[in-house]
């Protein structure tokens, strides 16, 4: 019997260093980990001591012979991808420890943001003895994407939040939430108090789809629409109705699956989830029977990750159905996929696809997979009433619906005086150094990590190797002096942040709303029952 990786993985490659046969793959600083899908075990070598499925923060290995049936894929998959790559031995991976340079006795280090990327970060900080680390975020609540991100149904994902979470509390970090920087605090004020600041702020904006009619009451970016149904306090939607038969999703990534996923099923699949309120009253009172997911290229290009579309092949009472005349995939696709290491990949993939088009629909509901089709214009007055779509060839479609979910990306947010390259919607940087765009010199003791730093890719493990490779920048720079000494410290600047936000929260504010939300959750019989509006979240915060 051997373990086996599945569906959840979040790549953070905790399970690679626990692992005494070193027989998971790909290993962070291999060739092929910042594109792997997720992490595989050998079978043939695996010795069934389980090391992995303890260190996993998402509990995404099982036993292979404890596989729940909508798993059951996963064994194939594990063994398959060490049929094309066998493993060769291999030492643990070796684990370097920072420590402050000689005569340095504290480092004081601001953190901004507190979502897996700033958690990550700090979590590498605070083992280094002497290093202190000032928390400061935007929202009320700490976790960013994994709270408001990640799909309701995906509690084993949502649970590394319990992992990543034990930094918060450790003696030398402070929380200060409901504080933004730029807006109540100057990065030049941040930087008086601390040696460095770290920028790990995501990527909050929804990139625009530029297409006539976007603006129509129907069409909504994928940002707003999960942010809505995660209960984001910014979300703009708060009383938004799903109407009609059919939605259509602009997007191949795994976000556009999650929206067609929740949009496919029926309530109840969420009924016992953190869904927002006014989301499950939504989908409860739908009447979606389709959700077209549609993507402008060919399968090939498609972001998804093959778990994420085979979850789609077990959804109870919804067809998985594919357009079979968009589904081909070109010679020259296949050997560009095999030659960056994608072929394996793509072939499961294509079978799933293949398998869909040749389906006939049974079931009350479906999701139909669309390839090759450019979106041109929205139909309609003040509502959507359908969408243009253009092919290759030049001939056109039009698919009737009255909502339009557009899941084409995410771009980040420039903060008052950080250089930022709008491009990319990046903070420019080398190796988590923040450079100065006209210069191209690093901006001294600024750094970031994250989507600030790569762009809206990778999952939320890849953030772990992400932050590690700032933290090593930064720790660099402090042992050849380019870090300057702050006129005043963590306390001074607590001091500060209070001054101009007098409600800010610390970290027992957050546990208040923890509590509360987890409480009226347990009530209903859900994981939780989120506060919703900024109000409530802050009087959460201050109720004693």
């Amino acid at each position: 019997m051997t373990f086996v990786i599945t569906q959840s993985c979040c790549e953070d490659a905790a399970c690679v260093t626990v692992c005494p046969v070193q027989c998971i793959r790909p290993r962070p600083g291999d060739p092929d980990f910042e594109s792997t899908e997720q992490l595989y075990i050998d079978p043939s070598s695996c010795i069934d001591c389980g090391a992995c499925a303890t260190a996993c923060p998402v509990d995404a290995i099982y036993p292979g012979d404890a596989l729940p049936p909508s798993l059951s894929t996963f064994s194939a998959v594990n063994a398959e991808y060490f049929e094309a790559r066998p493993l060769t031995p291999a030492e643990p991976p070796v684990i370097s420890r920072n420590r402050l340079t000689l005569g340095q006795s504290t480092l004081m280090v601001a953190v901004i943001g507190s979502g897996p990327a700033a958690l990550y970060a700090a979590t590498e900080l605070t083992e280094i003895p002497g290093v202190e680390v000032t928390i400061i975020e935007r929202l009320p609540t700490p976790f960013g994407l994994i709270r408001s991100g990640v799909a309701p149904d995906h509690d084993n994902t949502k649970r590394i939040a319990d992992r990543l979470g034990r930094v918060l509390v450790r003696p030398n970090v402070r929380c200060l939430f409901d504080v933004e920087v730029g807006r109540d605090i100057s990065i030049a004020e941040v930087l008086q108090h601390h040696h460095a600041v770290i920028v790990a702020t995501g990527a909050a904006s929804a990139r625009r789809p530029g297409v006539p009619g976007e603006a129509l009451a129907g069409s909504v970016s994928a940002k707003e629409f999960v942010s809505w149904y995660n209960g984001h306090p910014d979300s703009a939607l708060p009383d938004f109705s799903i109407k009609g038969p059919r939605a259509v999703v602009i997007g191949n990534g795994n976000v556009a699956l999650d929206v067609a996923r929740l949009l496919a099923q029926r309530a109840t699949a969420y009924a016992s989830t953190s869904v927002s309120d006014s989301a499950l009253r939504s989908l409860t009172a739908g009447s979606i029977e389709e959700v077209a997911v549609v993507g402008r290229r060919s399968q090939a290009f498609a972001a998804y990750s093959t778990a994420e579309l085979t979850a789609l092949t077990h959804l109870p009472d919804v067809d998985l159905v594919a357009e079979a005349s968009e589904i081909a995939v070109t010679d020259d696709d296949w050997a560009a996929a095999s030659q960056s290491g994608r072929g394996w990949a793509l072939a499961r993939r294509y079978d799933i696809v293949a398998e869909a088009a040749a389906r006939t629909c049974t079931r009350p509901r479906r999701i139909i997979l669309r390839y090759g089709l450019t979106p041109v214009a929205l139909l309609g007055q003040h509502e959507v009433t359908g969408i243009e779509l253009t092919r290759h060839d030049g001939t056109k479609e039009v698919i009737e619906t009255s909502l339009v979910i557009w899941a084409v990306g995410f771009t980040g947010q420039p903060i008052d005086g950080l250089p930022f390259d709008g491009d990319r919607g990046v903070l420019p940087n080398r190796e988590g150094r923040v450079i100065d765009l006209r210069g191209g010199r690093p901006v001294p003791g600024v750094y970031c990590t994250g989507w600030a730093k790569r762009g809206a890719s990778g999952v939320i493990g890849t953030n772990r190797v992400d932050a590690a490779e700032t933290v090593a920048s930064l720790m660099e720079d402090l042992k050849n002096g380019r870090l300057a000494d702050p006129r005043g410290g963590p306390e001074s600047f607590a001091d500060l942040a209070r001054l101009r936000r007098p409600r800010l929260l610390e970290v027992d504010g957050w546990r208040r709303i923890d509590d509360a939300e987890v409480d009226a959750g347990r009530d209903q019989g859900r994981t939780r029952v989120k506060f919703v509006t900024w109000s409530g979240l802050r009087d959460a915060g201050h109720n004693d």
